[in-house]
Parts: C-alpha cells; sequence; structure tokens
C-alpha cells in the first residue's frame, strides 16, 4: 500500500511541475528560437518570413503558438509516462498468457505454481492474483469460517488489491483527455484571432496591407494545425491506454472469477 500511495505522490508532483515547466519552456523557444531575427526579412520580425524559414512561419502564428506547444509536450510527456506506468503494471509477459497458466495450476490444484507465476509476471495484474491466492492459502488452512464465509474473504482481497492497484493506471488519463478538447479549441481560438487580422487588412481602405493580410492568414492556419494536430495525438493515445487497463481489468476479474470458482469446487 505504501508503494501505490509513493507512486501516486510522484504522479501528482510530475503533474504539478511537467505543466508550468511546459509553458514556460515553449514561451522561451517561441520567442528566442522562432522569433529570432535571422528568421525574417531584413532581420525584422513585424516582416514576412525568409522563404522557406518554417521556424519564422510558426512564430507567424501568434500568441496562441507557445500555448498550443505547451499543449504538445504535456501530451507527449503524459503519453511516455504511461507508456511506463503501463507496462509495469501489465508486467513482464502477455495478460492472456499469465491468467492461462494461472488457470491451468487452479485447475489442477496446484496453488503454489500460480503463485509462482505472479513473482514471475509482476506488475499490477499478478499482485491482485497474487493476493487472492494468498488469501485462498489461508481459508483451506482455516477450520473456524464456513465455505461462504471463506468465499467473501477471498472475495474481499481480491476487490481491496484491485482497488488499490487500479487508479494508478488511469492516473493523468484525464490530462491527456482534457487537452484533447482543449488544443482544438485553442487552435479555433487562434484561426479565428487570425481571420480577425487578416479581413482587418482587407478593410483598409486604399491598397490592403499585404503584410498584415499575409501575416492573418498564417496565424489562422498555423494555429489550426497546431490544434488538430495536438488534439488527434492525445485522442489516439487515450483510447489506446484505455483499451490497455480494459485489457488489465479484465484479466484481473477472470483470474478473480477461476480464484474463487476453483476454491468453491475443491471445498
Amino acid at each position: 500500500m505504501s508503494q501505490n500511495k509513493s507512486g501516486s505522490g510522484i504522479q501528482g508532483m510530475l503533474a504539478a511541475i511537467v505543466i508550468p515547466a511546459s509553458i514556460v519552456l515553449c514561451t522561451i523557444i517561441y520567442m528566442f528560437i522562432l522569433g529570432n531575427p535571422s528568421n525574417f526579412q531584413d532581420n525584422n520580425p513585424e516582416l514576412n518570413p525568409l522563404p522557406g524559414n518554417y521556424l519564422g512561419i510558426i512564430y507567424k502564428g501568434g500568441f496562441i503558438v507557445p500555448i498550443l506547444m505547451a499543449l504538445l509536450v504535456i501530451v507527449i510527456t503524459f503519453v511516455i509516462e504511461r507508456f511506463i506506468t503501463v507496462a509495469q503494471s501489465t508486467g513482464t509477459g502477455k495478460i492472456d498468457a499469465f491468467v492461462h497458466k494461472v488457470r491451468s495450476s487452479l485447475s489442477s490444484g496446484n496453488i503454489d505454481a500460480a503463485r509462482a507465476e505472479c513473482g514471475k509476471q509482476k506488475g499490477s495484474i499478478a499482485a491482485v492474483v497474487s493476493a487472492g491466492l494468498n488469501a485462498y492459502k489461508q481459508m483451506e488452512g482455516d477450520k473456524t469460517l464456513d465455505k461462504e464465509k471463506k468465499v467473501a474473504v477471498i472475495q474481499k482481497e481480491i476487490e481491496e488489491a484491485t482497488t488499490l492497484e487500479l487508479p494508478m493506471l488511469s492516473k493523468n488519463l484525464v490530462i491527456i483527455s482534457t487537452i484533447a478538447s482543449i488544443a482544438t479549441l485553442m487552435g479555433l481560438l487562434g484561426t479565428v484571432i487570425g481571420m480577425i487580422r487578416a479581413f482587418a487588412a482587407l478593410a483598409q481602405a486604399g491598397a490592403p496591407d499585404a503584410v498584415a493580410l499575409a501575416t492573418g492568414i498564417s496565424e489562422a492556419l498555423i494555429n489550426t494545425g497546431l490544434g488538430i494536430g495536438t488534439s488527434a495525438i492525445a485522442i489516439i493515445f487515450y483510447n489506446y491506454f484505455t483499451n490497455k487497463i480494459d485489457s488489465i481489468t479484465y484479466g484481473i476479474d477472470e483470474a478473480g472469477y477461476s480464484i474463487v470458482q476453483t476454491f468453491t469446487s475443491r471445498n
């Protein structure tokens, strides 16, 4: 339990550090790298970017760009963090193969072999199954409780272990899912601001300001691209991790059911 609390605390600290750090880092990149005068005509960031200079083109997206960049960095950071966490929770082998081995050991009445498989597998699912098997072993030698109470004790151990393990899997996924929506909205906001500037340039008396018009259109398109791209990445990985967590949960349920059924049929 202490390891779960420690892991949860570290994940909470990660969120508190990554979000503001990403905003600061991307603002610095926007101002001093993308906005470097060497990226623009006559070394003037107020003018158009040099032909083919993508750093200057992105800079012309306006003040929404560093926000969208920060959202992208946050998504990538938490995708990496979730990959590590889910991989650790899954364990060293495939979930289906592990559950099959546990069920085979239980069917033959070899509880020690099933516990040994948990030691090899490791991860969240192995921890839950191991807790259930330990309760199974204890209830086999308990002569004071009737069968129904023994089954209830085993189920309670499995449920408590599951309650401790599963929250670690879904933690920080809310950040990815939130950014999936926010990135699109921020990109749309940047698009609207850019189009306002473009139409303002067209509305001027006399010849339209070509620089202002180009800047407005660039701002609109760049923000749209960054927003949609970031949102797409967040949605893809959110669905991926959700599917992985569902697989782990199903494996835990299947193994837990096998433990209870085996105990019921043999005692």
